[in-house]
Protein backbone atom coordinates (compact mmCIF):
# COMPACT_ATOMS: atom_id res chain seq x y z
CA UNK A 1 0.00 0.00 0.00
CA UNK A 2 1.17 3.79 -0.93
CA UNK A 3 0.46 6.50 0.98
CA UNK A 4 1.76 10.06 0.79
CA UNK A 5 2.96 11.82 2.68
CA UNK A 6 4.95 9.71 5.23
CA UNK A 7 2.91 9.50 8.63
CA UNK A 8 4.83 11.66 11.66
CA UNK A 9 3.08 8.85 14.10
CA UNK A 10 1.41 5.27 13.47
CA UNK A 11 -1.65 5.93 16.23
CA UNK A 12 -4.21 8.19 15.36
CA UNK A 13 -5.04 9.15 19.04
CA UNK A 14 -4.25 12.77 18.87
CA UNK A 15 -4.38 13.58 15.25
CA UNK A 16 -6.83 13.78 12.30
CA UNK A 17 -3.40 13.88 10.00
CA UNK A 18 -4.54 11.62 6.97
CA UNK A 19 -1.71 9.24 6.67
CA UNK A 20 -1.75 8.57 10.27
CA UNK A 21 -5.55 7.70 10.23
CA UNK A 22 -4.42 5.46 7.16
CA UNK A 23 -2.17 3.66 8.74
CA UNK A 24 -3.74 3.50 12.33
CA UNK A 25 -6.37 1.91 11.96
CA UNK A 26 -5.17 -1.67 10.91
CA UNK A 27 -3.70 -2.27 14.13
CA UNK A 28 -6.20 0.32 16.62
CA UNK A 29 -9.78 -0.11 15.75
CA UNK A 30 -13.00 1.54 16.79
CA UNK A 31 -16.34 0.57 18.77
CA UNK A 32 -18.31 0.13 15.58
CA UNK A 33 -17.67 0.81 12.20
CA UNK A 34 -20.24 2.27 9.28
CA UNK A 35 -21.83 1.41 5.84
CA UNK A 36 -21.55 3.32 2.87
CA UNK A 37 -24.87 5.28 3.98
CA UNK A 38 -23.36 5.69 7.62
CA UNK A 39 -25.20 3.41 9.57
CA UNK A 40 -23.19 1.85 12.44
CA UNK A 41 -22.20 -1.17 12.61
CA UNK A 42 -20.52 -3.81 15.20
CA UNK A 43 -16.85 -3.57 15.80
CA UNK A 44 -15.04 -4.03 19.15
CA UNK A 45 -18.45 -3.41 20.15
CA UNK A 46 -21.34 -6.31 19.50
CA UNK A 47 -24.85 -3.91 20.35
CA UNK A 48 -25.71 -0.64 21.80
CA UNK A 49 -28.34 1.28 22.93
CA UNK A 50 -29.26 4.62 24.25
CA UNK A 51 -31.46 5.92 26.56
CA UNK A 52 -34.46 8.28 25.18
CA UNK A 53 -33.41 11.51 25.95
CA UNK A 54 -29.87 10.90 24.38
CA UNK A 55 -27.50 11.17 27.57
CA UNK A 56 -26.61 7.75 28.42
CA UNK A 57 -25.17 5.22 26.12
CA UNK A 58 -25.10 1.26 26.41
CA UNK A 59 -22.12 -0.67 24.41
CA UNK A 60 -21.50 -4.22 24.70
CA UNK A 61 -18.60 -5.45 23.99
CA UNK A 62 -17.24 -8.24 22.50
CA UNK A 63 -15.75 -11.26 24.45
CA UNK A 64 -12.18 -13.21 23.92
CA UNK A 65 -10.68 -9.99 22.17
CA UNK A 66 -7.35 -9.37 23.02
CA UNK A 67 -4.43 -6.81 22.82
CA UNK A 68 -1.91 -7.63 20.78
CA UNK A 69 0.69 -8.38 23.84
CA UNK A 70 -2.21 -10.87 25.05
CA UNK A 71 -3.75 -8.86 27.66
CA UNK A 72 -8.05 -8.46 27.79
CA UNK A 73 -9.82 -5.46 25.70
CA UNK A 74 -12.14 -4.32 28.71
CA UNK A 75 -14.42 -1.89 29.23
CA UNK A 76 -11.57 -0.25 31.31
CA UNK A 77 -9.95 0.43 28.14
CA UNK A 78 -12.93 2.05 26.11
CA UNK A 79 -13.23 4.37 29.85
CA UNK A 80 -9.63 5.10 29.34
CA UNK A 81 -9.67 5.90 25.51
CA UNK A 82 -12.39 7.53 25.12
CA UNK A 83 -11.55 10.04 28.32
CA UNK A 84 -8.11 10.59 27.19
CA UNK A 85 -9.88 11.52 23.16
CA UNK A 86 -11.75 13.89 24.75
CA UNK A 87 -8.62 15.52 26.31
CA UNK A 88 -6.14 14.95 23.23
CA UNK A 89 -7.99 14.58 20.36
CA UNK A 90 -8.91 17.05 17.77
CA UNK A 91 -12.56 16.48 17.15
CA UNK A 92 -12.44 14.33 20.48
CA UNK A 93 -12.67 17.38 22.23
CA UNK A 94 -16.05 18.13 20.30
CA UNK A 95 -17.43 14.90 20.15
CA UNK A 96 -16.80 13.93 23.92
CA UNK A 97 -17.16 17.88 25.19
CA UNK A 98 -20.85 16.30 27.53
CA UNK A 99 -18.71 13.16 28.49
CA UNK A 100 -19.31 13.39 32.12
CA UNK A 101 -18.04 9.78 32.78
CA UNK A 102 -17.37 6.23 31.23
CA UNK A 103 -18.72 3.58 33.47
CA UNK A 104 -17.95 0.04 33.50
CA UNK A 105 -20.59 -2.43 35.56
CA UNK A 106 -18.62 -5.42 33.62
CA UNK A 107 -15.19 -5.75 31.81
CA UNK A 108 -18.13 -6.13 28.23
CA UNK A 109 -20.32 -3.76 29.03
CA UNK A 110 -19.15 0.47 28.84
CA UNK A 111 -21.96 3.13 29.80
CA UNK A 112 -21.16 6.44 27.86
CA UNK A 113 -23.02 9.63 30.54
CA UNK A 114 -23.41 12.81 28.96
CA UNK A 115 -24.70 16.16 30.88
CA UNK A 116 -26.43 16.64 27.24
CA UNK A 117 -27.31 14.78 24.43
CA UNK A 118 -24.28 14.62 21.38
CA UNK A 119 -26.23 13.30 18.51
CA UNK A 120 -23.27 12.52 16.46
CA UNK A 121 -21.66 10.63 18.94
CA UNK A 122 -23.18 7.73 17.23
CA UNK A 123 -21.16 8.34 14.01
CA UNK A 124 -17.72 9.09 15.97
CA UNK A 125 -16.93 5.52 16.56
CA UNK A 126 -14.97 4.20 13.96
CA UNK A 127 -11.38 3.38 14.60
CA UNK A 128 -10.32 6.04 11.63
CA UNK A 129 -11.88 8.74 14.27
CA UNK A 130 -12.27 7.53 17.76
CA UNK A 131 -9.60 4.78 18.06
CA UNK A 132 -9.53 2.31 21.11
CA UNK A 133 -6.36 1.64 23.21
CA UNK A 134 -5.00 -0.01 25.58
CA UNK A 135 -5.19 1.23 29.15
CA UNK A 136 -2.23 -0.59 30.54
CA UNK A 137 -0.26 0.58 27.56
CA UNK A 138 -1.10 4.54 28.38
CA UNK A 139 -2.26 5.27 31.60
CA UNK A 140 1.15 5.57 33.58
CA UNK A 141 3.53 6.97 30.47
CA UNK A 142 3.22 10.76 29.10
CA UNK A 143 0.99 10.20 26.10
CA UNK A 144 3.36 12.28 23.94
CA UNK A 145 6.57 10.65 24.57
CA UNK A 146 4.93 6.80 24.80
CA UNK A 147 6.64 4.42 22.78
CA UNK A 148 3.05 3.02 21.40
CA UNK A 149 3.10 6.14 19.53
CA UNK A 150 5.25 4.74 17.17
CA UNK A 151 5.66 1.21 17.73
CA UNK A 152 1.34 0.81 18.56
CA UNK A 153 -0.37 -2.40 20.17
CA UNK A 154 -4.10 -2.66 19.44
CA UNK A 155 -6.75 -5.52 19.08
CA UNK A 156 -6.68 -4.97 14.88
CA UNK A 157 -5.99 -7.74 11.93
CA UNK A 158 -2.42 -6.73 11.45
CA UNK A 159 0.70 -6.28 14.29
CA UNK A 160 3.08 -3.79 13.84
CA UNK A 161 6.69 -5.27 12.81
CA UNK A 162 8.43 -2.26 11.74
CA UNK A 163 8.82 1.31 10.25
CA UNK A 164 11.96 2.31 8.76
CA UNK A 165 11.63 6.09 8.17
CA UNK A 166 11.70 7.48 4.55
CA UNK A 167 11.23 4.04 3.44
CA UNK A 168 8.17 1.68 4.94
CA UNK A 169 6.12 0.13 7.65
CA UNK A 170 5.19 -3.41 7.90
CA UNK A 171 2.51 -4.76 9.51
CA UNK A 172 2.48 -8.66 10.33
CA UNK A 173 -1.04 -11.24 9.89
CA UNK A 174 -2.68 -11.38 13.52
CA UNK A 175 -3.12 -14.72 14.34
CA UNK A 176 -4.94 -14.01 17.58
CA UNK A 177 -7.65 -11.89 15.67
CA UNK A 178 -10.83 -11.82 17.64
CA UNK A 179 -12.92 -12.33 14.10
CA UNK A 180 -11.35 -15.65 12.86
CA UNK A 181 -9.95 -16.70 10.32
CA UNK A 182 -9.49 -13.07 9.37
CA UNK A 183 -7.53 -11.74 8.28
CA UNK A 184 -6.04 -13.30 4.82
CA UNK A 185 -3.28 -11.54 4.15
CA UNK A 186 -0.37 -12.39 5.97
CA UNK A 187 2.08 -8.91 5.49
CA UNK A 188 0.94 -5.16 4.97
CA UNK A 189 4.02 -3.19 3.76
CA UNK A 190 3.57 0.53 3.79
CA UNK A 191 5.08 2.38 1.48
CA UNK A 192 6.39 6.42 0.69
CA UNK A 193 7.31 7.74 -2.23
CA UNK A 194 8.10 11.68 -1.61
CA UNK A 195 8.25 11.74 -5.16
CA UNK A 196 5.55 12.43 -7.15
CA UNK A 197 6.48 10.48 -10.43
CA UNK A 198 8.06 8.14 -8.00
CA UNK A 199 4.25 7.21 -7.17
CA UNK A 200 3.05 7.03 -10.51
CA UNK A 201 5.88 4.99 -11.66
CA UNK A 202 5.11 2.27 -8.56
CA UNK A 203 1.67 2.32 -9.04
CA UNK A 204 1.69 1.68 -12.78
CA UNK A 205 4.46 -0.89 -12.66
CA UNK A 206 2.83 -3.14 -10.27
CA UNK A 207 5.03 -2.64 -7.51
CA UNK A 208 1.77 -0.73 -5.54
CA UNK A 209 -1.59 -3.19 -5.13
CA UNK A 210 -3.34 -0.03 -3.15
CA UNK A 211 -3.04 3.42 -3.22
CA UNK A 212 -5.57 5.53 -1.62
CA UNK A 213 -6.79 9.09 -1.10
CA UNK A 214 -5.72 10.10 -4.81
CA UNK A 215 -2.20 9.65 -3.93
CA UNK A 216 -0.89 11.18 -7.63
CA UNK A 217 -1.76 14.87 -9.70
CA UNK A 218 -5.66 14.22 -11.11
CA UNK A 219 -3.43 14.62 -14.58
CA UNK A 220 -2.27 11.02 -14.44
CA UNK A 221 -5.49 9.72 -13.49
CA UNK A 222 -7.26 9.09 -16.85
CA UNK A 223 -3.82 7.57 -18.43
CA UNK A 224 -3.51 5.35 -15.22
CA UNK A 225 -7.43 4.22 -15.90
CA UNK A 226 -7.07 3.19 -18.96
CA UNK A 227 -4.29 0.24 -18.16
CA UNK A 228 -5.40 -3.38 -17.68
CA UNK A 229 -4.10 -3.83 -14.47
CA UNK A 230 -5.49 -1.19 -12.37
CA UNK A 231 -8.82 -0.42 -10.68
CA UNK A 232 -10.48 3.11 -9.24
CA UNK A 233 -12.83 2.81 -6.27
CA UNK A 234 -14.62 5.92 -5.31
CA UNK A 235 -16.64 4.65 -2.00
CA UNK A 236 -14.96 4.65 0.85
CA UNK A 237 -14.80 8.49 1.20
CA UNK A 238 -18.62 9.27 2.65
CA UNK A 239 -17.11 9.05 6.23
CA UNK A 240 -15.13 12.53 5.06
CA UNK A 241 -16.87 14.30 2.35
CA UNK A 242 -13.99 16.39 1.35
CA UNK A 243 -14.73 19.55 -0.12
CA UNK A 244 -12.15 22.21 -1.61
CA UNK A 245 -13.05 25.82 -1.10
CA UNK A 246 -11.58 29.40 -1.61
CA UNK A 247 -11.18 30.86 2.18
CA UNK A 248 -10.97 34.80 2.25
CA UNK A 249 -9.01 36.67 5.02
CA UNK A 250 -11.77 39.02 6.33
CA UNK A 251 -9.17 40.99 8.29
CA UNK A 252 -8.49 42.55 5.14
CA UNK A 253 -9.67 45.68 4.38
CA UNK A 254 -11.17 44.67 0.90
CA UNK A 255 -12.38 41.27 2.06
CA UNK A 256 -14.35 42.61 5.09
CA UNK A 257 -16.38 44.05 2.69
CA UNK A 258 -19.60 41.66 1.17
CA UNK A 259 -19.72 43.03 -2.15
CA UNK A 260 -15.71 42.48 -3.34
CA UNK A 261 -16.12 38.48 -1.73
CA UNK A 262 -19.60 38.32 -4.12
CA UNK A 263 -17.82 40.33 -7.35
CA UNK A 264 -15.24 37.27 -6.62
CA UNK A 265 -17.45 34.60 -6.35
CA UNK A 266 -19.10 35.87 -9.77
CA UNK A 267 -15.70 36.00 -11.68
CA UNK A 268 -14.96 32.88 -11.12
CA UNK A 269 -15.42 30.19 -13.60
CA UNK A 270 -16.00 27.03 -10.99
CA UNK A 271 -16.95 24.35 -13.86
CA UNK A 272 -13.75 25.29 -15.60
CA UNK A 273 -11.78 24.64 -12.54
CA UNK A 274 -13.22 21.85 -12.32
CA UNK A 275 -13.00 20.80 -16.01
CA UNK A 276 -9.50 22.17 -16.48
CA UNK A 277 -8.00 22.11 -13.26
CA UNK A 278 -8.86 18.50 -11.34
CA UNK A 279 -10.00 16.54 -14.66
CA UNK A 280 -13.46 16.24 -13.93
CA UNK A 281 -12.65 14.60 -10.92
CA UNK A 282 -15.42 16.41 -8.55
CA UNK A 283 -18.90 17.86 -8.27
CA UNK A 284 -20.13 21.10 -8.65
CA UNK A 285 -21.72 21.80 -5.09
CA UNK A 286 -22.47 25.20 -4.00
CA UNK A 287 -22.53 25.29 0.12
CA UNK A 288 -20.02 23.69 3.04
CA UNK A 289 -22.44 20.19 3.33
CA UNK A 290 -21.58 17.38 0.81
CA UNK A 291 -24.40 16.20 -1.04
CA UNK A 292 -23.39 13.08 0.19
CA UNK A 293 -24.65 14.17 3.91
CA UNK A 294 -28.30 14.05 2.14
CA UNK A 295 -30.15 14.43 5.83
CA UNK A 296 -28.62 17.78 6.16
CA UNK A 297 -27.73 19.16 2.46
CA UNK A 298 -29.68 21.98 0.94
CA UNK A 299 -29.87 23.14 -2.61
CA UNK A 300 -31.75 26.36 -1.11
CA UNK A 301 -28.85 28.90 -0.86
CA UNK A 302 -27.28 31.57 -2.69
CA UNK A 303 -25.45 31.13 -5.77
CA UNK A 304 -23.31 32.94 -7.83
CA UNK A 305 -23.33 31.93 -11.37
CA UNK A 306 -19.85 32.94 -13.54
CA UNK A 307 -20.98 36.69 -14.47
CA UNK A 308 -17.68 38.76 -15.24
CA UNK A 309 -19.98 41.87 -16.02
CA UNK A 310 -21.90 41.36 -12.38
CA UNK A 311 -18.44 41.35 -10.57
CA UNK A 312 -16.79 44.50 -12.35
CA UNK A 313 -20.26 46.23 -11.11
CA UNK A 314 -20.16 45.08 -7.67
CA UNK A 315 -16.76 46.12 -7.41
CA UNK A 316 -17.39 49.63 -8.74
CA UNK A 317 -19.85 50.03 -5.72
CA UNK A 318 -18.13 48.84 -3.37
CA UNK A 319 -15.73 51.83 -4.10
CA UNK A 320 -12.70 49.84 -6.06
CA UNK A 321 -12.76 51.77 -9.40
CA UNK A 322 -9.67 50.37 -12.01
CA UNK A 323 -6.75 52.42 -11.61
CA UNK A 324 -4.52 54.00 -15.33
CA UNK A 325 -2.70 50.22 -15.38
CA UNK A 326 -6.34 48.51 -15.13
CA UNK A 327 -5.65 47.28 -11.56
CA UNK A 328 -8.63 47.74 -8.78
CA UNK A 329 -6.28 46.42 -6.04
CA UNK A 330 -3.13 43.72 -5.39
CA UNK A 331 -3.64 40.39 -3.42
CA UNK A 332 -1.61 37.15 -2.77
CA UNK A 333 -3.25 33.98 -3.05
CA UNK A 334 -2.13 30.69 -0.85
CA UNK A 335 -2.75 26.83 -1.95
CA UNK A 336 -2.55 23.93 0.26
CA UNK A 337 0.46 21.96 -0.31
CA UNK A 338 -0.39 17.89 -0.72
CA UNK A 339 0.16 14.68 -3.20
CA UNK A 340 -2.25 17.05 -5.76
CA UNK A 341 0.16 20.28 -5.56
CA UNK A 342 -0.11 20.56 -8.73
CA UNK A 343 -3.94 20.42 -8.94
CA UNK A 344 -4.23 23.09 -6.22
CA UNK A 345 -1.51 25.41 -8.34
CA UNK A 346 -3.53 25.16 -11.37
CA UNK A 347 -6.79 26.37 -9.81
CA UNK A 348 -4.52 28.85 -7.97
CA UNK A 349 -3.32 29.99 -11.92
CA UNK A 350 -6.84 30.06 -13.32
CA UNK A 351 -8.45 31.88 -10.18
CA UNK A 352 -5.57 34.77 -10.65
CA UNK A 353 -6.71 34.56 -14.38
CA UNK A 354 -10.57 34.95 -13.83
CA UNK A 355 -9.89 37.69 -11.15
CA UNK A 356 -7.01 39.90 -13.38
CA UNK A 357 -10.05 39.97 -16.13
CA UNK A 358 -11.82 42.06 -13.60
CA UNK A 359 -8.98 44.19 -12.03
CA UNK A 360 -7.52 42.25 -9.51
CA UNK A 361 -4.07 41.26 -9.75
CA UNK A 362 -3.36 37.93 -7.27
CA UNK A 363 -0.05 37.03 -6.59
CA UNK A 364 0.05 32.68 -5.80
CA UNK A 365 2.62 32.05 -3.57
CA UNK A 366 3.62 28.23 -2.20
CA UNK A 367 5.67 26.67 0.01
CA UNK A 368 5.59 23.79 1.90
CA UNK A 369 3.59 22.69 4.62
CA UNK A 370 4.57 23.09 7.69
CA UNK A 371 5.25 26.85 6.33
CA UNK A 372 1.99 26.76 4.53
CA UNK A 373 0.38 25.88 7.96
CA UNK A 374 2.29 28.79 10.40
CA UNK A 375 1.91 31.41 7.58
CA UNK A 376 -2.05 31.02 7.25
CA UNK A 377 -2.82 29.94 11.18
CA UNK A 378 -0.04 31.80 12.99
CA UNK A 379 1.56 34.96 11.17
CA UNK A 380 -2.40 35.58 9.60
CA UNK A 381 -0.07 36.57 6.41
CA UNK A 382 -2.55 35.52 3.62
CA UNK A 383 -5.46 37.24 1.59
CA UNK A 384 -6.71 34.98 0.01
CA UNK A 385 -5.62 30.63 0.05
CA UNK A 386 -7.37 27.41 -1.66
CA UNK A 387 -7.57 24.69 0.88
CA UNK A 388 -9.59 21.56 0.87
CA UNK A 389 -11.86 20.33 3.96
CA UNK A 390 -13.49 17.19 5.42
CA UNK A 391 -16.98 18.06 6.29
CA UNK A 392 -16.81 14.76 8.00
CA UNK A 393 -19.94 12.62 9.31
CA UNK A 394 -21.74 15.36 10.84
CA UNK A 395 -21.42 19.03 10.36
CA UNK A 396 -20.90 19.61 14.15
CA UNK A 397 -17.57 17.41 13.84
CA UNK A 398 -16.33 18.70 10.68
CA UNK A 399 -17.76 22.11 9.67
CA UNK A 400 -18.28 24.04 13.23
CA UNK A 401 -14.24 24.15 13.40
CA UNK A 402 -14.14 26.32 10.58
CA UNK A 403 -17.09 28.97 11.24
CA UNK A 404 -17.63 29.45 14.76
CA UNK A 405 -16.21 32.57 16.17
CA UNK A 406 -14.71 30.96 19.21
CA UNK A 407 -12.23 28.80 17.40
CA UNK A 408 -10.54 31.80 15.63
CA UNK A 409 -7.54 30.56 16.93
CA UNK A 410 -3.90 31.49 16.07
CA UNK A 411 -2.10 28.63 15.66
CA UNK A 412 -4.09 26.17 15.21
CA UNK A 413 -4.03 24.27 11.96
CA UNK A 414 -7.32 24.10 10.01
CA UNK A 415 -9.49 26.26 12.56
CA UNK A 416 -11.33 29.72 11.59
CA UNK A 417 -9.20 30.81 9.29
CA UNK A 418 -11.04 33.51 7.94
CA UNK A 419 -11.70 34.88 11.10
CA UNK A 420 -15.55 34.99 10.23
CA UNK A 421 -17.64 35.63 13.19
CA UNK A 422 -21.68 35.60 12.80
CA UNK A 423 -23.80 35.71 16.50
CA UNK A 424 -26.54 33.62 14.69
CA UNK A 425 -24.08 30.73 12.97
CA UNK A 426 -22.61 30.75 16.37
CA UNK A 427 -25.82 30.13 18.06
CA UNK A 428 -26.51 27.18 15.27
CA UNK A 429 -23.77 25.23 16.19
CA UNK A 430 -24.08 25.64 19.81
CA UNK A 431 -28.01 24.47 19.45
CA UNK A 432 -27.13 21.73 16.86
CA UNK A 433 -24.49 20.36 19.18
CA UNK A 434 -26.91 19.19 21.59
CA UNK A 435 -30.31 19.11 19.63
CA UNK A 436 -31.93 15.31 19.81
CA UNK A 437 -34.53 16.25 17.26
CA UNK A 438 -33.46 14.51 13.87
CA UNK A 439 -35.93 17.56 12.24
CA UNK A 440 -34.98 20.26 14.11
CA UNK A 441 -31.31 19.29 13.41
CA UNK A 442 -32.10 19.59 9.80
CA UNK A 443 -33.74 22.76 9.98
CA UNK A 444 -30.57 24.31 11.89
CA UNK A 445 -27.74 23.37 9.20
CA UNK A 446 -30.45 23.73 6.21
CA UNK A 447 -30.16 27.93 7.86
CA UNK A 448 -26.50 27.31 8.30
CA UNK A 449 -25.63 26.69 5.03
CA UNK A 450 -28.14 29.99 3.60
CA UNK A 451 -26.59 32.31 5.89
CA UNK A 452 -22.91 30.97 4.83
CA UNK A 453 -23.76 31.47 1.48
CA UNK A 454 -24.64 34.47 1.36
CA UNK A 455 -22.11 35.81 3.99
CA UNK A 456 -19.94 34.27 2.28
CA UNK A 457 -16.37 33.88 4.47
CA UNK A 458 -15.03 31.18 1.86
CA UNK A 459 -16.33 30.02 -1.63
CA UNK A 460 -16.92 26.60 -2.00
CA UNK A 461 -15.11 25.21 -5.57
CA UNK A 462 -16.50 21.68 -5.70
CA UNK A 463 -16.69 18.27 -3.91
CA UNK A 464 -13.71 16.33 -4.20
CA UNK A 465 -14.11 13.15 -5.68
CA UNK A 466 -10.94 10.94 -3.92
CA UNK A 467 -9.63 7.73 -5.73
CA UNK A 468 -8.45 4.49 -4.38
CA UNK A 469 -6.20 3.42 -6.78
CA UNK A 470 -5.90 -0.56 -7.28
CA UNK A 471 -4.45 -3.94 -8.67
CA UNK A 472 -7.98 -5.66 -9.44
CA UNK A 473 -6.06 -9.13 -7.92
CA UNK A 474 -7.04 -7.00 -4.26
CA UNK A 475 -10.53 -7.71 -3.14
CA UNK A 476 -12.55 -6.36 0.00
CA UNK A 477 -10.11 -3.21 0.34
CA UNK A 478 -13.19 -1.22 0.50
CA UNK A 479 -16.05 -2.17 2.65
CA UNK A 480 -17.09 0.53 5.15
CA UNK A 481 -17.73 4.14 4.96
CA UNK A 482 -13.90 4.90 5.90
CA UNK A 483 -12.59 2.73 3.09
CA UNK A 484 -9.06 2.08 3.17
CA UNK A 485 -8.55 4.12 6.57
CA UNK A 486 -10.46 1.16 8.13
CA UNK A 487 -9.04 -1.88 9.42
CA UNK A 488 -8.50 -4.32 5.97
CA UNK A 489 -9.46 -7.32 8.05
CA UNK A 490 -12.11 -8.54 5.19
CA UNK A 491 -9.11 -7.58 2.32
CA UNK A 492 -7.70 -11.01 0.15
CA UNK A 493 -5.25 -11.22 -3.00
CA UNK A 494 -7.37 -13.15 -5.64
CA UNK A 495 -4.59 -15.79 -6.84
CA UNK A 496 -6.89 -17.23 -10.20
Amino acid sequence: MLIHPEPTSLAAIATTAGPVVLVSGKVLEGLLTYDFSLEPQPQLAESWSATEDGKKYVFKLRKGVKWHDGKDFTSDDVAYSIMLLKEIHPHGRGIFSTVQEVRTPDPHTAEIILSAPAPFLLHSLAGSESPMVPKHIYADKRFDTNPANIAPIGTGPFRFKEWARGSHIIYERNADYWDKPKPYVDRLVVRFFPDAGGRVAAIETGNIDLAPMTPVSVNELNRLRALPNIRFETNGYQYFNYFARLEFNLERDQLREPKVRQAIAHAIDREAILRLAWFGYGKMMDGPISSTLARFHTDEVSTYAFDPKKAEQLLDEAGYKRGQDGVRFRMNIEYIPNALGDTYRRTAEIIKQYLANVGIELTIRSSDFSAYLKRVYTDRDFDMMINNMASMFDPTIGLQRLYWSKNIKRGVPFSNGAAYSNPEVDMIFEKAATEGDAAKRRELFVRFQQIITRDLPDLTLMELQHVTIYNPKIKNHTITADGVNGNLADMYIDTK
